[in-house]
């Protein structure tokens, strides 16, 4: 190859390169936390790319904190036990029985393999739950169905986060992975909590500059499903407003972005995980794959003009 003709193919490369720089700028040393899901977890592929992006952050100076459920493999364990897999409001019924199924299966198999992606590129990636240093605590999650308190079992409401754990990993330049378990506050048990909930809950206690969360759509939708038109901005309160409507899939998602843009966080964004380093276009381009939401301005949330 001659010289004319390599530089004709590097170009492009280094144009990329320099593209990325503000946002290298912009987000170096902040802590940006990534509920990992959907397609991305179960598609060897994807599951690769996403392990790139995660480590590209890290050695791009971003501080990584990785989250994950596992609802898939969950279902399907619980279907080679004999166990039926039963949801109310939106949320799996997890009997004592079925809770040691998700502990089992959030620990010991979707988070070592995850943690065995990240680790190909490095001694990067250090597994943990919620339990571990009381990083997630919780108490029984009784969802109203019809007006009433239902009893779904082993399933916990988060009401404290203690990031001691995740932070001592971060200063040590590691990677966490956080598996969306609960310890009880009061009652000697672990609960499954929702892991885009969680990931929110985390992303607000660290004060992280973004919520990423990985979907199997490509973000909110204007009008669903009389558009597919994607919503690639909106504010805290304008989210507030599209709740109600929302599919029962995306309100623990939206409501995870809420939360955390009104506790600090500085973006919150849906993105599609379908899309192979959705991660990456996320953060380093203007061609975004997804919905951003972002804190109300000063008038906005005070309520005046």
């Amino acid at each position: 190859m001659s010289t004319s003709t390599r530089k004709h193919t590097a170009l492009p490369k280094a144009r990329i390169l320099i593209e990325a720089l503000p946002w290298l700028t912009r987000h170096h040393g902040r802590t940006v936390v990534i509920k990992f899901g959907g397609n991305a977890m179960v598609d060897e592929e994807l599951k690769a790319a996403f392990a790139q992006d995660v480590v590209f952050l890290h050695h791009a100076g971003l501080k990584p904190v990785v989250v994950h459920g596992g609802g898939p493999q969950i279902s399907a364990q619980l279907e080679r036990h004999g166990l039926v897999s039963e949801f109310r409001a939106g949320l799996r019924v997890t009997t004592d029985e079925a809770m040691d199924v998700v502990r089992m299966v959030l620990a010991g198999q979707v988070q070592r393999e995850l943690v065995g992606l990240l680790n190909q590129h490095g001694p990067l990636a250090v597994g943990l739950t919620g339990e571990d240093a009381h990083t997630i605590t919780a108490v029984r999650h009784r969802p109203f169905i019809d007006g009433e308190p239902v009893d779904i079992g082993r399933v916990g409401e988060i009401t404290r986060i203690d990031t001691g754990a995740v932070t001592a990993l971060l200063e040590d330049g590691r990677i966490p992975v956080v598996s969306s378990i609960a310890r009880a506050e009061d009652d000697g048990h672990v609960y499954n909590v929702n892991a885009d909930t969680a990931a929110a809950a985390l992303a607000a206690a660290l004060g992280a500059e973004t919520l990423m969360v990985l979907t199997d759509v490509e973000g909110l939708y204007e009008d669903w499903p009389h558009s597919d038109e994607v919503i690639s901005r909106l504010t805290a309160r304008q989210l507030e407003k599209l709740l109600p409507d929302l599919s029962s899939g995306m309100v623990p998602k939206m409501e995870g972005c809420l939360h955390a843009v009104r506790n600090g966080v500085n973006t919150a964004r849906v993105i599609d995980g379908r899309v192979p380093h959705s991660i990456l276009l996320e953060i380093f381009t203007d061609d975004g794959v997804g919905t951003m939401v972002v804190p109300d301005a000063p008038s906005e949330s005070e309520g005046t003009s």
